[in-house]
């Protein structure tokens, strides 16, 4: 029995040394590098899977790097833009805040301690919370496809250049931005069923003059116990940065009731 398993490690591993060879000397040989730099053997062989199922087909350089992913801009054979985020699997210093929200997701009942599964699973939760935003019909990128720790979504920009994010542009007309934001929100919580609780000008794209939400890894469902924390937070956040741009925001009790369905009409007094 150990001499077979030995025998099929030993396949899988010539296997795997034929794929990536046959695939850096085709395309990409360049950024296949940058990646093997910074990411281990099996992130290499999730964007190999990713590759063998056509969601990607040319890997350019890496847009964003944060403490916890990097993001690359990517592209289909139809030559639709991607943005491929790509979470460290490495480092875990970030892991550790990780587990009090996907505990208590009815969607992850029985999650593994291990590290690297954690990864996985709040991969996979960021792109079933994608899911849900698009559903919804929530300006927010549209999700494609995942595998291990990588997500693939819809580009949000044009030509490689990433669309600015709200704390690097200000909107034209801040006070319509911040209401379209605040109907973002309330459709998210109402229409998504979810609780962003990261939403700030830093989760927050500028596109075609429209907010764009993203980062929703770390949102729960509004079933889950901290969902209304976490709304009042997203509350604090975006009244704090829209006051500094002199927009006339409302009261943070009154948004709540809004936003979670308990009143109609926001704008009545106005």
């Amino acid at each position: 029995m150990a001499e077979r398993r030995d025998h099929e490690e030993e396949s899988d591993r010539l296997e795997r040394k034929y794929e990536e060879g046959a695939l850096l000397k085709d395309k990409n040989k360049e950024e296949f590098r940058v990646l093997e730099e910074v990411f281990d053997r099996l992130t290499l062989q999730a964007m190999l899977k990713l590759y063998g199922r056509g969601t990607i087909d040319v890997l350019y350089g890496a847009i964003k790097a944060g403490k916890e992913a990097r993001v690359y801009w990517a592209t289909r054979k139809d030559g639709k833009e991607l943005a491929i985020k790509i979470y460290y699997t490495h480092t875990a210093d970030f892991r550790k805040g990780m587990m009090k929200y996907i505990e208590g997701d009815p969607r992850f009942k029985r999650i593994s301690r291990n590290p690297r599964r954690i990864i996985y699973t709040w991969t996979q939760k960021e792109y079933n919370n994608l899911q849900l935003a698009a559903d919804a019909g929530i300006n927010s990128p549209q999700p494609l496809d995942f595998y291990r720790n990588i997500l693939v979504m819809a580009f949000i920009g044009e030509d490689g250049i990433p669309a600015p994010l709200l704390r690097e542009m200000d909107p034209e007309d801040p006070q319509e931005f911040y209401n379209q934001t605040l109907e973002e929100m309330k459709l998210l919580y109402q229409g998504a069923g979810l609780a962003h609780g990261d939403l700030s000008e830093y989760n927050i794209m500028v596109w075609e003059n429209k907010p764009v939400i993203f980062d929703l890894s770390q949102a729960m469902l509004t079933i889950h116990p901290m969902a209304e924390m976490l709304v009042r937070r997203d509350i604090q956040n975006i009244n704090h940065y829209f006051g500094r741009l002199d927009v006339e925001t409302r009261d943070h009790k009154e948004l709540e009731e809004w936003i979670t369905g308990g009143t109609q009409d926001l704008y009545k007094d106005t």
